[in-house]
């Protein structure tokens, strides 16, 4: 029996030394080729999808707009369910690669709708009114493929920063892959929005399905060959048991004194001897200290009287960085409200580009993603660079994220502007050109280059090390949640105010921007209290720093 045991602990330790020596940069192509396909196949399928239910399936206009909508909530909604499953259960590199296939296999669906003519509905008659809705089966099979691209999609995006993350060690060198990350994320999708939007508004639906079909096959086939180099870490059972467990223990020995002394908390984790912290409980939140508080009552057996400091901790951990996280979504609420203004704008001005090219309203996104990805680049290879060099001090991520709620609330402003300038020359009947709504989307994509990888950063870093992957999937939800948001904020501006009448000719959107600016410099000033109120627990500034001669970055 002690061979058996010994034998058990060697292999053990030599698993544990084997994925000692997995990780690192070695790991960094794989994550990024992968990304970068999903990001096509997503935003191919995802970006055209209300023209690709009017024209293939005959659904009328709102019925389109309003599936669409519900889509592109539960996307940005459900990587918090992939989250919890990688966090809780399998692991994040398995539930990647499930998640691709499923996305494979859904995006294959939709080329095959689009190849077989009895997939989809005869289409209109030329000018013709009446045109043949889609069968229950038809339906029935678009549905099914749009469920799995959307699992697929929700699966492995925010998945993909949190397992590229933990390939490293350095929170540096985990701050310079979210660049990476968010780089290769906005190609894809510019890829997406331009040449998959264009080969299906041009060539064919079944080109462009296609070629997401294969841009995803490419993705699911790299990231499972570079299995054999990535650090695996396997979860150890939810750890949102642990945090409820916190509560409940707190709540039932709500009566109890808190000690000053360490002997009297418990410092080991649940069903191992070994000690998880030896400090005291920090002195926020001390309501929460009574669950490690060892007491006659308590039994060794019973785990949801008894928790360890550790776990406390990483519980107020989670509670500190709720009000950052409240601020990252009432800054992308207005956002959300700033892009569908801009469509409405683009339709009524001039969007011709030369005799033979005009702009489309809907592809005006892309200057966001370009502008975003640029700087990005940027801000990792020059700015924080020759920051740190004039400073001496590295640029801390929630000084990034400030940064970033700086250049969101002058784009509103830009915005108010050139809508009062567009406002003027209705009249007189010389429409104003496209390229005045470029200035103010180039500010959106520079203020998502500071706040969206810096956001991660924070949320991957201070979060127990259990809650990575949920802590990456925030950025999702937060959109998810701000796309709702900005919906009923348009909604109750609609019904309280003249300014957003169907013909916006005769509205005032420009008040609606200058609301948002003022949204904005509300929620700025709260995100400074929070961020001055914080204290980072894993990201101190001496980790941040590095060797300006590192060539990793």
């Amino acid at each position: 029996m002690a061979l058996s045991d010994s034998g058990d602990d060697t292999e053990a330790h030599r698993s544990i030394d084997l994925n000692e020596k997995r990780g690192g940069w070695i790991t960094l192509p794989f994550i990024l080729v992968t990304l970068l396909g999903m990001s096509i196949t997503s935003f191919g399928w995802g970006m055209n999808l209300i023209v690709f239910l009017i024209e293939e399936f005959n659904i009328k206009n709102i019925a389109a707009a309003q599936i669409s909508n519900i889509v592109n909530g539960v996307v940005n909604m459900l990587p918090i369910v992939a989250a919890i499953l990688a966090d809780s259960y399998f692991g994040n590199v398995p539930v990647i690669a499930v998640s691709a296939f499923v996305s494979l296999t859904g995006i294959s669906l939709l080329t095959l709708i689009t190849s077989l003519d009895y997939l989809i509905p005869r289409p209109c008659e030329t000018g013709s009114v009446l045109c043949q809705s889609p069968s229950k089966p038809q339906l029935g099979i678009l549905y099914a493929a749009l469920a799995l691209v959307i699992v697929g999609s929700a699966g492995t995006r925010f998945t993909l920063a949190s397992a590229g993350a933990d390939q490293y060690k350095k929170p540096k060198e985990q701050g310079t892959f979210f660049n990476w990350f968010f780089v290769a994320l906005y190609t894809g999708a510019i890829t997406g929005t331009i040449a998959i939007v264009y080969t299906q508004d041009n060539i064919s639906w079944k080109l462009g399905f296609g070629l997401c079909a294969v841009a995803n096959l490419i993705s699911f086939i790299v990231f499972v060959a570079g299995k054999r180099f990535y650090k695996h870490d396997k979860p150890l059972g939810s750890p949102y048991t642990s945090l409820v467990r916190v509560l409940v223990a707190a709540t039932l020995k709500r009566k109890a004194v808190v000690s000053s002394r360490g002997e009297d908390y418990h410092h080991y984790g649940l069903g191992t001897k070994v000690k998880t912290s030896s400090a005291m409980p920090s002195k926020s939140f001390r309501f929460l200290n009574r669950a490690a508080l060892k007491t006659d009552e308590d039994l060794t057996s019973n785990t949801w009287r008894l928790c360890s400091v550790q776990e406390v901790e990483d519980f107020k951990a989670v509670l500190r960085l709720l009000p950052l996280w409240a601020a990252v979504m009432f800054l992308s609420t207005p956002v959300a409200v700033q892009m569908s203004m801009t469509v409405l704008q683009a339709l009524v001005v001039d969007r011709e580009l030369g005799p033979h090219f005009k702009v489309s309203a809907g592809s005006l996104q892309v200057i966001v993603l370009l502008s975003g990805c640029v700087f990005i680049m940027l801000n990792n290879w020059t700015i924080y660079p020759m920051y740190q060099k004039l400073i001496r001090k590295p640029l801390t991520p929630l000084k990034q994220v400030g940064i970033g709620h700086v250049f969101t609330i002058l784009s509103m402003a830009v915005s108010a502007i050139v809508e009062a300038k567009r406002l003027k020359t209705v009249d007189n009947g010389h429409p104003m050109s496209v390229l005045w709504l470029v200035p103010a989307l180039v500010l959106v994509g520079i203020g998502e280059a500071f706040h969206f990888p810096a956001n991660i950063a924070v949320f991957y870093g201070e979060f127990p090390e259990s809650l990575r992957n949920t802590a990456t999937s925030l950025t999702s939800v937060v959109i998810g949640i701000s796309f709702y948001l900005s919906t009923a904020l348009i909604d109750v501006i609609q019904r309280t105010t003249g300014w957003l009448p169907d013909d916006i000719n005769h509205g005032r959107v420009d008040n609606v921007y200058w609301v948002l600016v003022i949204g904005g410099v509300l929620n700025f000033g709260y995100f400074l209290v929070c961020s001055w109120l914080y204290k980072y627990r894993n990201l101190k500034e001496n980790d941040q720093q590095q060797d300006l001669k590192d060539g990793t970055t």
